[in-house]
């Protein structure tokens, strides 16, 4: 019997729907085998799998906890290179999302494609309902759900940053979160939020605040990024929604949010004092104090201590040439979140924890299986 994959590169679609269909009444083994398949192929050709990703939606709601995981996968693969191939299943992922009885990794992968998905089609897919779904998610236990999540809101944000002007006290109240990728992705949607629409920062102030703080220097960096953003608050010329500078030394944005400059200061001082001054927060915590316009923007030198390994990628010769990391001018801007946030996540990541293949769990490296689902390293 032809496997799927060759189906795909044959580019038979009949074909493929039809296998899709034999399957779903077999064995659970071979179901999960078919969608891991499915995966691989969507790794090197998404296109191709997501013009079949109607007739992937019925392994959603199989009876085996594995296959429902992988199917999610599967569009998360797609929506990943392909999110517009993704918009048409949208409904069926949110009811993944939305079941408060389904395993909780798939509801997170279900949010992971659907906030890939919203960065296609905003008005399609960031629906109220999915952004209530994705907050009230965001409470839950489990570190991975709230990371998916988080991971969502922030793309929901780069596709359209108005669908959360509303929610900026809501993500304020999680920037406390015990994960760093959490604190991350939602400090980045508020940044998004603030490059539009900076006024709307003000709720999430002392929460910003509180993460100049912050052990990582990537959260530590959005927040001066979105506490720079803030004091432009009073200048809507200084906003991606306008054009130009700050007309008479920002004095207005300053007195309009009280203690900002002061903030940066004590932001700048923490860098120089912890030696781990990165291009990625020193760069931020500069374009904070040039925002506020009457504090030294050379406050903050380039640290001549060794901020340890830079991961390949981030701030190497193969970052983008926009890349915010050492780009001052894409700091403070939509792109310069949508550049740099990959790879700032990667950077995160524990060096000695890999992801699981089967759902996604870190496992740290002296684990012979994973903790989650029971799979072998």
């Amino acid at each position: 019997m032809t496997d799927i994959t060759t189906l795909l590169d044959r580019d038979d679609t009949d074909a493929v729907r039809a296998r899709l269909a034999d399957r779903r009444e077999g064995d659970a083994r071979e179901r999960k085998d078919l969608l891991r398949a499915l995966r691989s192929a969507a790794e090197d050709d998404p296109a191709a799998v997501g013009r079949v990703a109607d007739a992937v939606v019925p392994y959603l709601t199989d009876p085996d906890r594995a296959v429902r995981l992988s199917t999610a996968k599967v569009f998360v693969a797609v929506a990943e290179r392909c999110p517009e191939r993704v918009v048409p299943v949208r409904e069926a992922l949110a009811e993944r999302l939305a079941d408060e009885d389904e395993f909780y990794y798939v509801r997170a992968r279900a949010a992971e494609a659907l906030g890939y998905a919203a960065v296609a089609d905003p008005a399609a897919v960031a629906s109220p309902e999915l952004l209530a779904d994705l907050r009230i998610g965001l409470a839950f236990d489990d570190r991975e759900v709230r990371e998916k999540l988080a991971k969502a809101l922030e793309h929901v944000a780069l596709g359209d940053p108005d669908r959360l002007r509303h929610r900026v006290a809501d993500l304020a109240e999680h920037l406390d979160d015990d994960a760093e990728t959490v604190r991350y992705h939602l400090l980045a949607a508020l940044v998004v939020v603030g490059c539009v629409d900076p006024e709307r920062l003000t709720d999430a102030r002392p929460a910003l605040v509180a993460r100049l703080d912050d052990e990582s220097p990537y959260v530590r960096g959005r927040a001066a990024e979105a506490l720079g953003l803030l004091t432009r608050a009073d200048d809507p010329e200084e906003t991606e929604d306008g054009a130009g500078g700050i007309e008479d030394g920002a004095g207005a944005a300053i007195g309009t949010v009280p203690g900002v400059a002061d903030d940066l200061r004590a932001a700048a001082r923490v860098e120089e004092a912890d030696g781990d001054a990165t291009r990625f927060v020193a760069d931020r915590v500069r374009f904070a104090l040039a925002s506020a316009a009457d504090v030294d923007a050379g406050l903050v030198q380039e640290s001549d201590a060794d901020p340890g390994p830079e991961p390949e990628g981030v701030f190497g010769d193969d970052a983008p040439e926009d890349d915010a990391c050492g780009d001052d001018a894409a700091v403070g801007t939509v792109e310069g979140v949508r550049a740099t946030s990959e790879a700032a996540v990667t950077a995160i990541r524990r060096p000695n924890e890999t992801r699981c293949p089967h759902c996604g769990t870190d496992v740290p490296d002296t684990a012979p299986i994973c903790p989650v689902c029971g799979s072998p390293r």
